[in-house]
């Protein structure tokens, strides 16, 4: 039996077979001090959209990062899928994409197309994230909308078998932020791995699955329905709630808390 989304894919059965692209063991990691992350585990299936949610200095950059590769943790371990025939093992998108603002959208993606041991189809990935009329227009005409679809253009040129993307749909409109969760979606149908960090619960229950983090620690994931119903939820917000809730003045006797709450993720 398969579960259909609002964006019209069928979500993976729980009798399909599953095949992890990327597994996350026993992430820890500190900054002095301070824990950021304490025994993270997950894993997302092969061809699907996976939404990391959690409230701000949760550690999910600290996360992201430590599956890129460019942090070390402590202890855990991180494994990805082999990688594209261009040599791409991993694609990611950061919250703020900034490209050369003189070069138009084509210029951008055959730039970092020239950067892959392998080929890339830069019309191909225009055609993909629905850039292809703008192929000539410079990136400092962009609309925000624009750049972060540009983004997600050149994490997924050499199409490699896992994207990241870090809150792709941070201060869009409703419009280009349902347009962006439909890309990912298409991805996943077409076998690329999506993992997407996002504030928007509202997209995300419209994931395979959903991962919540909390103080460092990975407290609840699985098919966003299987996840409400194991609190008792009838949708994801109120799950999200339930499960980082947090008592009157909790944070009071730790203020590196306290710091990374007022300057957004920070961890």
């Amino acid at each position: 039996m398969t579960d259909t989304s609002q964006h019209g894919r069928e979500r993976p059965s729980a009798e399909s077979p599953k095949t992890r692209a990327l597994e996350v063991e026993g992430l820890t990691h500190s900054f002095g001090a301070v824990d950021v992350l304490s025994d993270a585990s997950f894993g997302v299936e092969e061809g699907t959209v996976a939404a990391l949610v959690g409230p701000n200095g949760s550690g999910k950059t600290t996360l992201l990062r430590a599956i890129l590769g460019l942090l070390g943790p402590d202890a855990g371990s991180v494994t990805l899928p082999p990688p594209a025939p261009s040599g791409r093992r991993i694609g990611y998108l950061p919250q703020a994409p900034s490209f050369r603002p003189a070069f138009t959208v084509g210029e951008t993606l055959q730039f970092y197309a020239d950067l892959l041991d392998g080929e890339a189809n830069v019309d191909a990935t225009l055609d993909r994230v629905g850039l292809s009329a703008v192929r000539d227009r410079r990136v400092d005409a962009l609309s925000g909308g624009m750049t972060r679809l540009l983004g997600v253009g050149q994490a997924i040129l050499g199409n490699p078998p896992l994207v990241v993307l870090d809150e792709p749909t941070g201060d869009l409109d409703p419009r280009m932020t349902e347009y962006i969760f439909e890309v990912a979606a298409d991805l996943a149908d077409d076998g690329t791995t999506v993992l997407l960090a996002t504030h928007n619960l509202t997209g995300a229950a419209e994931t395979d699955a959903v991962a919540v983090l909390d103080r460092g620690r990975i407290v609840g994931s699985g098919p966003p329905e299987e996840l409400s119903a194991s609190v008792d939820a009838a949708s994801l917000r109120e799950a999200f709630l339930a499960l980082t809730a947090r008592e009157a003045g909790d944070d009071e006797g730790d203020p590196s808390i306290r710091v990374r709450t007022r300057g957004g993720d920070g961890a």
